[in-house]
């Protein structure tokens, strides 16, 4: 078992790198900040050319989450599991539990000091494997006493944010008055698409799936090649699929006036957020504008909140949304700076 206390730019606090006894492949947990309290992070399980590129994802998303935690107010840091699964290996059922239940025993040897909950290739299912060997796995079904599937409630927080934006880039926080073209249509961002058709709000959707052609239909929405979908003339690009997707080669495609949407690493690199500015197009960051299913997971499962209470804080994402986009727009910076500065500041000053 290999731990080290590595000494970066992101200065993490605590990496574990192990093969699992059971299931021989390589199990890496990065504990990336405690400053604000218990470091949470999902279980990422999936294939990587090499587990080394597995480790960068580790490194790279515990940092993040820390970020998210501290501009969500939660009393966390952030942290990541990876599971990284050589190219072409499938695992059955048995092999599955085996790679979970060495998960389970890495973060059960942290003593507490980092939780786990579903990402990539993992869900609530998986949860209440890794809980057979550790109590720190989080967003475990109803059934088995969790708080089920989070996506709804990441749903909640997106459109708290898109009131804010729309406050924020045309003086209204009414719905039913704009455009919006939603880019992915899986649980996330169907729930995102059904509560903008309640909103009465004009509609463009695209999915790589053509089968979810039903659901845009449904909601009303028109459908569109994703790449008609991206480019479409609307108030607010809704990105809701994977990540990367705004780029110096994308950005300049863009007809939006703003953009707010549930889809992680939205930005192929930090840089390009500077284009967007540039370009007068409103970034609200994905960090902020994602954290709903978190902000509710953490409140219900680790902190004993109510699920109104959780919803209450999910509503919040507006506020915290609002704060950094006027900050911004007073300094003149981008909104991805604004996040990063006041983020840092919290995690700075350790305040729970």
């Amino acid at each position: 078992m290999v731990t080290t206390d590595i000494d970066t730019e992101s200065m993490h606090e605590h990496v574990v790198i192990r093969r699992g006894p059971r299931s021989g492949l390589p199990i890496i947990v990065a504990v990336h900040s405690t400053a604000l309290g218990q470091a949470i992070g999902g279980c990422r399980l999936t294939h990587y050319r090499h587990w080394r590129d597995g480790l960068d994802d580790a490194l790279r998303l515990s940092a993040a989450m820390s970020d998210k935690c501290a501009l969500a107010g939660l009393p966390n840091g952030g942290g990541k599991t990876v599971v990284a699964l050589p190219l072409g290996m499938t695992l059955d059922g048995a092999s599955r539990r085996a790679a979970l239940h060495d998960v389970g025993d890495v973060i059960a040897g942290l003593n507490g000091t980092y939780a786990t909950g579903p990402d990539v290739g993992t869900g609530p299912d998986d949860m209440v494997t890794i809980a057979e060997r550790t109590p720190y796995a989080f967003c475990r079904p109803v059934s088995a006493g969790g708080s089920g599937d989070s996506s709804e409630h990441t749903a909640t927080g997106v459109l708290a944010a898109l009131h804010a934006l729309c406050v924020e880039r045309f003086g209204s926080s009414d719905l039913s008055t704009r455009s919006f073209a939603v880019l992915g249509l899986g649980r996330v961002g169907g729930h995102v698409l059904r509560m903008l058709a309640d909103a009465r709000a004009t509609l463009v959707a695209s999915d790589l799936d053509d089968s979810r052609r039903a659901l845009a239909g449904a909601a009303g929405a028109a459908w569109a090649s994703p790449q008609d979908c991206l480019t479409a003339d609307v108030d607010v690009l809704v990105p809701a699929a994977l990540g990367g997707l705004l780029t110096p080669h994308t950005v300049p495609t863009l007809r939006c006036a703003a953009i707010a949407g549930p889809a992680n690493n939205q930005l192929d690199a930090p840089t390009t957020a500077d284009l967007l500015h540039q370009r007068g197009i409103l970034w609200a960051p994905d960090i902020i504008v994602s954290a709903g299913g978190i902000i509710h997971a953490t409140a219900v499962e680790l902190h004993d909140e109510t699920s109104a209470q959780a919803t209450l804080r999910v509503h919040g994402i507006a506020d915290t949304l609002t704060d950094i986009l006027r900050t911004a727009g007073a300094t003149g910076s981008t909104p991805a700076d604004a996040a990063r500065s006041h983020a840092r500041q919290r995690i700075g000053s350790g305040h729970h």
